[in-house]
């Protein structure tokens, strides 16, 4: 049997501070995707579009919460990129 980790809030919050966004500790998903985005706007955040390709191509192992937030907050934003 395999057993799969799935990215759930935390993981994705950890991922994106590694990209330099700052995001306070215990931020939800939607928090975390509405920050990204803020800075991306603002100054932008290298490797926020690889970061977003990577999750969105790994969709069977994101918790919903994440995924939603990807496609409400970040898709549509870097699509306009």
């Amino acid at each position: 049997m395999m057993i799969v980790d799935l990215i759930d809030g935390d993981d994705f919050r950890a991922r994106l501070v590694a990209l330099g966004v700052h995001i306070p500790e215990g931020a939800g998903p939607d928090t975390c995707a509405r920050m990204a985005l803020c800075k991306q706007r603002g100054e932008g955040v290298e490797g926020l579009r690889e970061l977003v390709d990577e999750l969105v191509r790994r969709s069977d192992i994101l918790l919903p919460s994440v995924r939603q937030a990807i496609d409400k907050y970040l898709l549509p934003a870097l699509s306009r990129d």
